[in-house]
């Protein structure tokens, strides 16, 4: 049993690829917690596309025993974060574990847009903060600058801050004593009831659904009767214990620790992450505040290319419900895409990372819609009602107004690439709210409406700024603005699939960007096809599949022009009546290549 005086619990956070999931795993190996035999790159990122991508998308807690340079054994909780915009529901769940945050900055990138995000989520958490510079064994690591940036743009004192190099496992120790020293112990009284915070909960094949949880007061033994204040549900304690990195027993979880229970939890929904654990007999009086509910930002549509797989698909987003709480699902239809779910995401990149895992460790083909965002309708009757898919639309004449969701992006840049970031945003309908300095790199802050971002503004911004520039984005407000629904009609038939909400001024240039591309991509039938942008009934953009020919007239030599000219009318008759009665074929890779529309 560990005295309240010697746990620790922190986190690390950065910016993606700074390098503390590299930083988790050299801790892990100098402190012993795991042997030189079973290490491996990036320990704590488990799943697949995690370490191929080089991102951690699950936050990960690991206990480690630690002997400081005084003789005194310590106890430390490490809660490796993710550094994506899109995954910062998993950092602020995290640090709410924590009494400390470590801050990761590479030397020799700097402070960049996610790392601000980062740490003002744990400043809002009250948290002390330890500075530490990566990857100072670089020739690239100017220190010196990197600590002024930090203290210019964030505004905490980084002239201690701990060099290290976790690649070589340079100042690992020096970082292990500043954890010790430099950041509060836990508070808690072990007399009182129990209070434990539900962290995080996912579904394990053989154990059921395995709960993560942060004791604030009293103790959790097995085969304790304990209680979930929110869901109002009780439970048996099975199983009690702490992560290793691998699965270890425990006899009972004191105030200040953190560990794991299965209690034949039947679904992870029953353990809503932020809920108050008591004890049945003697509850504790008031719960905890919890998390703010999670709310998709990004829909979009995800349909099997092969209709017999929509039974595989259910099971499959039923499944992945259960390990990723932020993932939300309906099922819709579609006339040109049959049976589906419409599905929230909290962001593009969780967006790709659903879809990669659904076909990879699902084994399924899909077709996915354009992304949109939830809309506001106000109705002529005063009600409002929440708009996720464009088709869904109610009519023109019942509609007061459309308000969309605007966003708050904060974006960092090398100097030579701020005309193009500007003219990017200003394209997008952006509002400039601030410009500084940060050494020779620009911090530039816009209001953005979220549906010009969705669609591929991280690409575009990468590809005018070389990769150099780093984007983050909270949301800030809903704002009215002059919203149309725009269709796509492929042979006068509107394919609902292609539909989007756009702003007026934008619709034209967006009409003739989709169907340009359309016309690249259906191929030619044996009659001609005209695809067709429109707004209500007034057509925008059209382009014209030109008709495959048959010369027909092949057999006539000789003759007169009659016999030609009576073959021609022939063939013309049947293209008409062809036209009419033809279905076009459009393949999938015209839905997704369209999907993926470019500015340019």
């Amino acid at each position: 049993m560990t005295a309240l005086a010697h746990i620790r619990n922190f986190s690390i956070i950065a910016h993606i690829d700074h390098g503390k999931s590299t930083l988790a795993d050299r801790i892990l190996e100098i402190t012993g917690t795991v042997t030189a035999r079973d290490m491996k790159e990036q320990m704590l990122d488990t799943m697949d596309l995690e370490r191929e991508r080089g991102i951690t998308i699950k936050a990960q807690a690991v206990r480690i025993r630690y002997k400081a340079h005084d003789g005194q054994e310590y106890q430390l909780n490490l809660i490796d974060t993710p550094g994506h915009v899109d995954f910062t529901y998993e950092v602020s769940r995290s640090l709410a574990a924590c009494e400390g945050a470590v801050l990761v900055v590479d030397a020799t990138q700097g402070v960049e847009a996610q790392t601000l995000a980062n740490v003002y989520q744990a400043i809002e958490h009250d948290h002390d903060i330890v500075p530490v510079l990566n990857k100072v064994d670089l020739p690239a690591a100017d220190v010196e600058r990197v600590k002024a940036q930090i203290e210019e743009v964030i505004g905490i004192d980084a002239s201690n801050a701990i060099l290290t190099s976790a690649k070589t496992g340079l100042g690992i120790h020096a970082l292990l004593e500043a954890i010790v020293t430099r950041l509060p112990p836990p508070k808690g009284d072990e007399a009182a009831p129990l209070k434990a915070l539900l962290v995080d909960a996912w579904y394990d094949a053989y154990l059921g659904v395995v709960v993560l949880v942060r004791i604030i007061d009293g103790r959790m033994r097995p085969g304790q009767r304990v209680k979930l204040m929110n869901a109002g549900a009780t439970y048996n304690i099975d199983k009690l214990g702490v992560f290793r990195p691998r699965s270890t027993d425990v006899e009972s979880l004191g105030p200040g620790e953190i560990g794991f229970f299965t209690a034949q939890i039947k679904a992870v929904e029953d353990a809503a992450v932020g809920d108050t654990i008591t004890d049945e007999k003697k509850p504790t009086a008031a719960a905890l505040p919890g998390f703010r509910e999670v709310q998709p930002v990004v829909f979009c549509g995800l349909f099997p290319v092969d209709a017999a797989q929509f039974e595989d698909l259910r099971a499959a987003v039923g499944r992945l419900r259960l390990n990723d709480a932020s993932f939300t699902y309906e099922m819709e239809t579609s006339a040109a895409l049959g049976f589906g779910f419409r599905c929230g995401f909290l962001g593009l990149l969780h967006l790709e990372i659903v879809q990669e895992r659904l076909s990879r460790e699902f084994n399924l083909d899909l077709i996915a819609t354009a992304p949109s965002v939830v809309y506001r309708v106000l109705l002529t009757n005063g009600e409002t009602v929440e708009l996720h898919n464009p088709a869904d639309m109610p009519d023109p004449v019942r509609i007061e107004s459309i308000a969309e969701p605007w966003i708050k992006a904060t974006i960092f840049t090398p100097d030579e690439y701020l005309g193009s970031v500007i003219k990017l945003c200003q394209d997008r309908r952006g509002q400039q709210k601030e410009l500084s300095y940060v050494g020779s790199r620009a911090m530039v802050v816009y209001d953005l409406p979220l549906n010009e971002v969705v669609f591929d503004f991280y690409d575009r911004l990468k590809s005018v700024s070389k990769g150099y520039a780093s984007f983050d984005y909270a949301i800030s407000d809903y704002r009215v603005g002059d919203l149309v629904k725009m269709n796509v009609l492929v042979n006068a038939e509107p394919v609902d699939a292609l539909s989007m909400l756009v702003h007026r001024d934008r619709a034209e240039a967006r009409g003739r960007g989709i169907v340009e591309k359309m016309k690249e991509l259906i191929p030619p039938h044996m009659f001609q096809i005209p695809i067709q942008a429109a707004i209500g009934g007034r057509i925008i953009a059209r382009e014209t599949v030109r008709a495959l020919r048959k010369d027909v007239t092949a057999k006539c030599y000789g003759g007169d022009a009659s016999r030609k000219k009576k073959l021609l009318e022939k063939q013309k008759e049947g293209k008409k009546r062809m036209r009419q009665f033809g279905k076009v074929e459009i393949p999938q890779e015209a839905f997704i290549a369209a999907l993926k529309m470019d500015d340019n």
